[in-house]
């Protein structure tokens, strides 16, 4: 895949978190790489003190460098900065760090030299993954810690991830045929100062969520025609008077999902019901808004990902000269509030699934057996199912507490102000874990009412649903172990196998 700095795609960010495929920097822009390298190098042998160049770090910026001791200073920065703790980021988010770190330094505004960014392309062209500690970073003065692990990867220090083993990333280089980086000046500061962990770990949360949002659609309308609910609240009509676009397609699509539902039919004429709960009616509603909060948050993070974001950068003017100076894009404030927006998304995709699964197991409402199950007291049925679902829920709504709204001083109050995205962002892999499961209930519960409904059929995509999910889910006539099935239903859920069915039939998709 060729990559041009600063045009980066969510299509192509999305092939370079699943890996197995070379990258390459587009031919223009080495030049530009090597020109900023230059400015760089001049202020290193100046007599001027340049931030981060000739100077510390931090609140030890006043301390000024000595010629002999620059190259050090990069290393030492990096070796004291590799402080984080916690299990290792993810493959696919260290993938998306090395990518999006590399499209960065190479716009040229950053002063490292060619091999830094080479460098970052061949570790993960050899598909080397450093061992990079989750926790550990505030969010700005960009992702330190957690840049810092990566970076000391590059360097044949600490340790990479191999075929899944960890080994001395020293052998790892070696055994691919990949020089260790030594770094001059500033090329350290360029490689920990940005957001790339911060925006990687949001970007994961996205990708993860399409196909956790397109499962949901289904599973929400299985759940209607379980509960043999009226399609007129997607009528096209209610929705345009509204206007918000979101809610205007997945209203489409729960149209298109039902369409020709024998179940739908069977209920036309004489039911004496006038509405549908809440959690039926008005799932274009909810869904689209999480459908559009989910596209804002989209073009934040591409904007993020093609962005420079350490300090100090390099300006070029337009005679041909450049100048150096410091600001504040390593402030990770616009992945925290997008963090954070998509969590709330998140959080409401498997609070209103929670609210359909509670509906259906109710015979007051659903007008089902009580609890799903024939013999209600000597079987129990989805009893519990649903508990576990309202328990993830409720996780949910902790874990969708703002994180960009805490901030605590570091660097003995340098840093006075910070993002927290970090954390926004790495919660929420947690969050659609606990969706994920919530939206395999729900599959689980409306394949279930169906059973009751039977020899009625359902529309063909929601029969294509229910089939798939009982090839590993037998359906339940007396109480039986239900926890394998839950995973079977949920591992359906994040492999895409739901939303693929939901995506070709409505024409959905999230990004």
């Amino acid at each position: 895949m060729n990559i041009k700095p600063g045009y980066l795609t969510i299509d192509q960010l999305r092939a370079i978190r699943a890996g197995g495929l070379q990258l390459q920097l587009d031919d223009a822009s080495w030049p530009v790489v090597e020109r900023a390298a230059a400015v760089v190098q001049a202020a290193a042998a100046g007599d001027e003190p340049v931030y981060g160049v000739n100077t510390g770090f931090g609140k030890l910026a006043s301390k000024r460098i000595s010629q002999e001791d620059l190259a050090t200073l990069q290393c030492n920065l990096i070796r004291s900065h590799c402080v984080g703790v916690g299990q290792p980021l993810s493959a696919s988010v260290v993938r998306l760090m090395l990518a999006t770190k590399a499209a960065s330094l190479a716009r040229g505004h950053s002063g490292v030299r060619a091999v830094v960014v080479q460098t970052l392309l061949d570790v993960f062209n050899a598909g080397l993954i450093p061992y990079v500690p989750s926790q550990g970073s505030v969010g700005a003065s960009g992702d330190l810690a957690p840049l810092s692990h990566m970076t000391l990867a590059l360097m044949g220090e600490g340790d990479m991830l191999v075929d899944g083993q960890r080994m001395p990333a020293a052998q790892a280089l070696k055994n691919a045929g990949i020089a260790p980086l030594v770094l001059q000046a500033k090329e350290g500061l360029a490689l920990i100062n940005g957001t790339q962990t911060s925006t990687a770990l949001a970007l994961e949360g996205l990708l993860r969520f399409e196909t956790v949002f397109a499962s949901a659609l289904l599973s929400g309308a299985l759940s209607l025609d379980a509960a043999r609910g009226s399609d007129g609240p997607f009528d096209p009509q209610i929705h345009a008077v509204r206007g918000q676009p979101g809610q205007i397609e997945t209203a489409a699509a729960y149209r298109v999902l039902l369409s020709g539902s024998a179940i739908r039919q069977s209920h036309q004429v004489g039911d004496d019901r006038v509405q549908d709960p809440y959690c039926l009616r008005c799932q274009p509603q909810v869904m689209g808004a999480c459908l559009d909060q989910a596209r804002y948050v989209r073009d934040v993070l591409l904007r993020e990902a093609n962005a420079v974001t350490d300090n100090p950068l390099i300006v070029h003017r337009d005679d041909g000269s450049a100048y150096m100076v410091s600001g504040g894009n390593f402030h990770a404030e616009p992945v925290a509030l997008a963090a954070d927006a998509l969590a709330c998304a998140i959080a409401e995709v498997g609070a209103i699934a929670e609210r359909r699964i509670a509906m259906l197991i109710d015979t007051g409402v659903s007008r089902l057996p009580p609890f799903l199950t024939e013999n209600a007291g000597l079987n129990s049925g989805f009893m519990i199912a649903h508990v576990t679902a309202a328990a993830l829920a409720s996780e949910n709504k902790s874990l969708a507490h703002p994180a960009s709204v805490d901030s605590l001083p570091t660097s003995a109050n340098q840093e006075d102000h910070v993002s927290m995205a970090t954390f926004g962002a790495r919660r929420l892999g947690q969050m659609l874990d606990n969706t994920g499961h919530i939206v395999g209930i729900e599959m689980l519960a409306a394949a279930q009412g169906i059973e009751f409904l039977r020899p009625l059929a359902s529309s063909a995509p929601l029969e294509q649903a229910h089939a798939l999910l009982r090839k590993t889910c037998p359906a339940m006539p007396s109480d039986h172990y239900l926890a394998p099935d839950i995973e079977h239903a949920t591992a359906l859920v994040h492999a895409g196998e739901f939303a693929a069915i939901a995506t070709k039939v409505s024409g959905v998709a999230v990004l």
